[in-house]
């Protein structure tokens, strides 16, 4: 089992910026690929960035050149930095782990609501 908790959602103006947080603990060492999904309102949960142990990365278009993924391995952490945000970024994102960078694992966290408005 992986526990995961997220954190640094909220409410933002648009063209702001938000970091989201997620630590993992439990039996990391299943732990390959961590990333960010989201879902919006009335809509499927999609993919939005996603990073391997080795540092490689997979971003949804609608994101590329605005957030950033990172890791700290040492301390199983995974990092959202979201910049230039828009309102079509408003939705609850969710950590999660597994073994790729295209498709979700088993494990999720609780969830984290990102609200961009004025």
């Amino acid at each position: 089992q992986v526990q995961l908790v997220e954190s640094g959602g909220g409410l933002v103006q648009p063209g702001g910026s938000l970091r989201l947080s997620c630590a993992a603990s439990g039996s990391i060492f299943s732990i390959y690929a961590m990333g960010w999904y989201r879902q919006a309102p009335g809509k499927q949960r999609e993919l939005v960035a996603a990073i391997t142990s080795g540092g490689n990365t997979n971003y949804a278009d609608s994101v590329k050149g605005r957030f950033t993924i990172s890791r700290d391995n040492t301390k199983n952490t995974v990092y959202l930095q979201m910049n230039s945000l828009n309102s079509e970024d408003t939705a609850v994102y969710y950590c999660n782990v597994g073994r790729s960078t295209t498709r979700p694992g088993n494990y999720w966290g609780q969830g984290t609501q990102v609200t961009v408005s004025s």
